[in-house]
């Protein structure tokens, strides 16, 4: 016989029994009870209750989870009622369901809308074939013999034509043959077909789910033992040994009515080499010929019998899969013998030669020799056979949706421009979650859902969340809870989160335990589930290096790694990846940018714009606005002569600052203004990523890419990458916003006219702005009459400086046409954490709502700095007041239930980019203590409120140098001038 082979439950507690051999006959059966191989498997104890049987909408929601959605309508019914008096109604329900690729509705009412629910989520499964797992065997005995009946069910039951099963499908177009191979169907149409074949089978043996072979030799030795049904010896064919009733057949016939006409579908060869690339392959499929025939003839093989069937790639209602030939091992003579010898062969990794790797990779299955990728096949849905191409695109987009960005790209239908941000905010975050991303990365990953544990920064483990229906129920928990506690206002409770990523078999192989805390236990949920998807995706882009230069630290950033469970896990990942030798700047992979460097330097790649149309509008959008745009991106032939459009968008919102797009994108959009439009060429991304974008154009642009596979710089020789942007709207930042909505004229403004009054009292001649973004402030003192001589801008930021030198250049030519007095300016690039001497002794420092957007280290660091080097006679600091940010918010909330929800814990920083937010304590104690350590006199004011509780909305610091006549400070000019000049009035034009 065929043994099954013998995995016996870690709980068995009893010797294991021998498995038991079978007859040596031609016609071997496995013997009763039990089967050879399952003689060890433990049982479930006695008196043990039987799982709940799900409800089909849970079904549902395990299989589709948020991508189901209910539409329930309300109806009035009639209902009898006594003669004479007015008719009586009720109210009753109907339910609408859509899920991918599939509709549904109930036909009748219901009185309760979780029926109507229901029913519809039932009549969903039905058409799907998906069977609930309460009717799943709990122990391999009982699956076997469920198996055997199941096998046998299809061609001993002579009705079963008249079915809706999709095996019917197959079957009826071997019915409409002629000769030998009539009514015979390959036996890997069973495994395609049937979901409770393939659950049994995993119940007989786990290793089941990530074998089609395994699955395929257990349907084999089956089917040997199966009543009523005839298995081919030389071949895998499988057939009714009696005729079904004609009455079925004809009823098969005329609802499985076949193509009208031939068709000819596109699918994808994935070679086992990895050195041969992906390609497009055509099958014309045509009436009474079975489908995988044409696939048998691609792979190529005789026939359709000796072709395997992978699971469904993609969603639910998706038939794309993989086929590829059954492995043969050598020495093999007769079928019979084929699946005992894979089974030893595969043991002892004898047939490790023949996995396809790729195609293993994208399956979750272990997949052998050439493979095809097709979406083809018979489902309850059609009447016919249901068959569409799968080119070059659909291949990488697969490929895409295994990353931790991918999902993040395709849902937002940008892949060459949207980027996972590194931020989550709840009002401006695109997309679905970052725990929907991570749960979704796990699944494709084959990982066991990600598990969550929040707790209160000092009250203990509130709950533990480690899937979708357990979050739900623990909520509630969680609310109850509150609901018992009332908050301390004046000391709140703050959530933090740890999130475990284990394998299948519940190893662990990463732990994130978040050193931050969030006012909402959702937040600390999303904002860890970020951060843990950021690192898989910073390392995901290091397996383009050679797998020898991998590094993963045990312990980082409030990361422990396990090196041999994550290298175990991703073992695929690296054979994939690893095998493509590139240098450290040139990258062709699947995942994306090779850089891990999150250097300001790198964040700050700048676009360079061309063909500027439309009249500056002066709404330019800022750090922390939401913008939107439409764009297109083109890859052009570096000749001109072809231009394809790879991506089109009309509208496209998200935040600047949060790297919610690409470096390039973000540096375009803030040197627009709203409703102008401009061009600029893009750094070429990955060849696969532009395959993926490609739809129509990606069969063309991989010949192409081809060509210049030997020079590492592919397609760069041949193409550019452009993109034509347009500015569509820009909505202020949530903190300009709060600000506005509380006081007019703005902070921004009071803090000018601060600025403005110590100027004229200092009679200051000479300013710096330490961190002046996009010169805002500098801006706005040109408008002010000052003593001002030379204005002076430092900031890190090349985009907001050069936002800068646009604005200044515009209002200082205008002044100079004027006649007026005007002051020189000048720009630079640098950090103001770093000492140039260019900048020693300036009359007037300014330091306005910076130093929040640094680590608190940095922001006492440009303190020391500043006082100690820079030396300006006075300097003015100011910060938000943490204590006022609830006025700001409540002005900002006209929503009672956002207001509410925001009051239920701490209040948050006014803008997700800040790092701290001081209250007058603690900012008092900051700058008291710079100033005393270097001879400066302190005063503290503000802005916004009249100043009494709870202070200033802004605070301020003003320093005042107490001695004036110091010597400058002899220093090495080459080495303290670190700063580069980016622009200059009126020696230098604006930059690009």
């Amino acid at each position: 016989p065929l043994p099954i082979r013998d995995h016996p439950t870690p709980r068995r507690r009893s010797p294991p029994r021998s498995p038991v051999p079978g007859p040596r006959s031609p016609q071997p059966s496995l013997p009763d009870p039990p089967p050879a191989g399952l003689a060890g498997a433990s049982l479930p104890p006695r008196g043990a209750m039987p799982a709940a049987a799900p409800t089909p909408k849970a079904v549902v929601h395990q299989r589709f989870g948020a991508k189901a959605r209910y539409t329930v309508e309300e109806v009035r019914e009639a209902v009898g009622g006594c003669p004479g008096l007015a008719p009586q109604t009720r109210t009753v329900y109907r339910c609408a369901l859509d899920l991918p690729g599939l509709s549904v509705a109930t036909p009748g009412t219901f009185l309760r809308k979780k029926d109507a629910e229901q029913a519809a989520a039932q009549i969903a499964l039905d058409k799907l074939g998906i069977q609930p797992t309460s009717n799943i065997p709990s122990t391999p005995e009982e699956a076997w013999d469920e198996l055997i009946a199941r096998v046998s069910g299809f061609f001993i039951d002579e009705n079963f034509p008249s079915s809706s099963h999709p095996l019917v499908g197959h079957l009826c177009v071997t019915l409409r043959r002629t000769g030998d191979l009539i009514g015979r169907i390959p036996l890997s149409a069973i495994a395609a077909c049937d979901v409770k074949v393939n659950t049994l089978c995993k119940v007989i043996d786990p290793n089941a789910e990530f074998d089609p072979y395994l699955v395929f030799s257990l349907i084999y030795n089956a089917a040997k033992q199966s009543p009523g049904v005839s298995i081919s010896d030389n071949n895998f064919w499988i057939q009714s040994q009696k005729p079904y009733s004609s009455e079925a057949v004809d009823l098969a016939l005329e609802r499985w009515s076949g193509m009208s006409d031939p068709v000819e579908v596109e699918a994808i060869l994935i070679p086992h080499a990895l050195e041969d690339e992906p390609k497009t392959v055509k099958i014309n499929l045509r009436d009474n010929e079975h489908y995988m025939g044409y696939v048998a003839a691609k792979l190529p093989l005789s026939d359709s019998s000796h072709v395997l069937v992978s699971r469904t790639i993609g969603k639910a209602s998706s038939e794309i899969r993989l086929y590829f030939a059954a492995p043969k091992p050598p020495n093999v003579g007769v079928v019979s013998d084929v699946s005992k010898d894979v089974l030893a062969f595969h043991r002892d990794g004898s047939i490790n030669c023949q996995v396809n790797k790729r195609a293993s990779y994208i399956s979750g299955q272990t997949i052998y020799g050439d493979a095809l990728l097709a979406n083809a096949g018979y489902t309850r849905r059609d009447s016919e056979l249901h068959a569409e191409d799968v080119n070059l695109c659909t291949y990488y987009r697969i490929l895409l949706g295994k990353l931790p960005d991918g999902n993040h790209k395709m849902s937002r239908d940008s892949i060459l421009a949207a980027e996972l941000p590194f931020v989550y905010s709840r009002f401006s975050w695109k997309g679905p979650p970052p725990r929907e991303l991570l749960f979704s990365f796990c699944r494709h990953q084959r990982l066991s859902e990600p598990h969550f544990a929040v707790s209160r920064a000092l009250s203990g483990v509130l709950r533990s969340a480690a899937s979708s229906e357990e979050s739900g129920a623990a909520a509630k928990c969680v609310e109850n809870q509150n609901n018992d506690v009332k908050i301390d206002k004046e000391n709140p409770d703050m959530f933090k989160c740890e999130v475990r990523i284990c394998s299948r078999k519940q190893e662990i192989l990463l732990e994130y335990s978040a050193a931050d805390t969030w006012s909402k236990e959702s937040d600390a949920i999303q904002n860890s589930a970020l951060k843990v998807l950021i690192w898989f995706n910073n390392h995901f882009k290091q397996l383009n290096k050679n797998t020898d230069k991998l590094s993963l630290s045990e312990c980082m950033d409030g990361f422990k790694i396990h090196p041999n469970i994550f290298l175990q896990e991703f073992a695929m990942c690296l054979s994939v990846y690893g095998k493509t030798v590139v240098s450290d700047s040139e990258i062709c992979s699947a995942v994306g940018p090779l850089s891990m460097d999150t250097s300001k330097k790198q964040l700050e790649s700048t676009a360079t714009l061309t063909c500027v149309e439309g009249p500056d509008s002066g709404v330019f959008p800022s750090h922390g606005s939401l913008a939107c745009i439409s764009y297109t991106a083109s890859l052009v032939m570096k000749d001109k002569a072809k231009t394809y459009l790879l991506e089109s968008l009309n509208e496209f919102e998200f935040e600047i600052g949060t790297g919610a797009v690409s470096n390039q994108l973000e540096s375009c959009v803030t040197q627009l203004s709203v409703n102008q439009t401009a061009l600029f060429v893009a750094e070429l991304p990955p060849r696969n990523l532009i395959l993926a974008a490609a739809s129509e154009f990606s069969r063309e642009i991989s010949n192409i890419s081809r060509a210049y596979v030997q020079t590492l710089n592919i397609l760069a020789e041949n193409c550019f990458l452009e993109f034509s942007v347009k500015v569509l709207q820009v909505t202020e930042p949530l903190e300009d916003r709060m600000e506005k909505a509380l006081f007019s004229p703005p902070l921004s403004k009071q803090r000018v006219e601060f600025a403005v009054r110590h100027i004229n009292e200092l009679h200051a001649t000479t300013l710096v702005d330490f961190g002046c973004g996009s010169g805002s402030l500098l801006d706005s003192l040109l408008e002010h009459p000052t003593t001002l001589e030379k204005l002076v801008g430092v900031d890190i930021s090349r985009k907001g400086l050069t936002r800068a030198a646009k604005s200044l250049h515009q209002k200082l030519s205008k002044k100079s046409l004027m006649q007026t007095t005007v002051p020189s300016a000048v720009l630079y690039d640098g950090s103001i954490t770093n000492y140039d001497s260019r900048l020693y002794g300036f009359d007037i420092g300014t330091c306005l709502e910076v130093i929040e957007h640094v680590e608190e280290d940095q922001a006492s660091l440009f303190g020391n700095v500043v006082l100690s080097s820079f030396r300006p006679t006075v300097l003015i600091v100011s910060t938000p007041n943490y204590e006022y940010n609830p006025i700001l918010q409540r002005s900002a909330m006209p929503n009672k239930d956002d207001e509410a929800g925001e009051n239920a814990g701490p209040c948050k920083f006014r803008n997700h980019d800040h790092k701290f937010e001081w209250t007058r304590a603690q900012f008092q104690c900051w700058a008291t203590d710079l100033a005393v350590k270097h001879n400066y006199s302190i005063e503290f004011s503000g802005v916004g409120g009249s100043g009494e509780e709870p202070g200033y909305a802004s605070q301020i610091a003003v320093f005042r140098r107490m001695v004036r006549n110091q010597e400058p400070m002899c220093l090495d000019e080459d080495q303290d001038q670190p700063y580069e000049i980016l622009w200059e009035w009126p020696n230098m034009s604006i930059p690009v």
